[in-house]
């Protein structure tokens, strides 16, 4: 791909962005308020967090792994059912995958 069509990609990718935005706040107010959407855009929220965090988690490139932030994203959880402070569960999490790789896993 030659660096012009990757900037006019860009620039097309942009104005879409853009576009959809605008069309977001051009909604009535009325059709956002009911409950059925404001249900929807809440766990389409979520599921967008946790395909985040599970592609982040388990994939490498084009390739499945397990390495330590498998056992990472346990004890995170394992601390959010806790009710730990979110920062106490970001150092715990950090500090087991750091552990893990010194020991030399993955």
């Amino acid at each position: 791909m030659t660096p012009t069509v990757l900037w006019v990609c860009v620039l097309v990718s942009s104005l879409l962005a853009f576009g959809l935005k605008l069309a977001g706040h051009l909604v009535p107010q009325h059709w956002l308020a009911t409950e059925r959407v404001q249900r929807t855009s809440t766990l389409v929220t979520v599921a967008l967090l946790v395909s985040l965090v599970v592609v982040q988690t388990f994939a490498d490139g084009q390739a499945v792994v397990v390495d330590a932030r498998v056992p990472a994203l346990a004890v995170a959880a394992v601390a959010l059912a806790l009710r730990a402070p979110f920062l106490l569960v970001v150092v715990l999490a950090a500090a087991t995958a750091a552990g893990l790789r010194a020991l030399g896993w993955g």
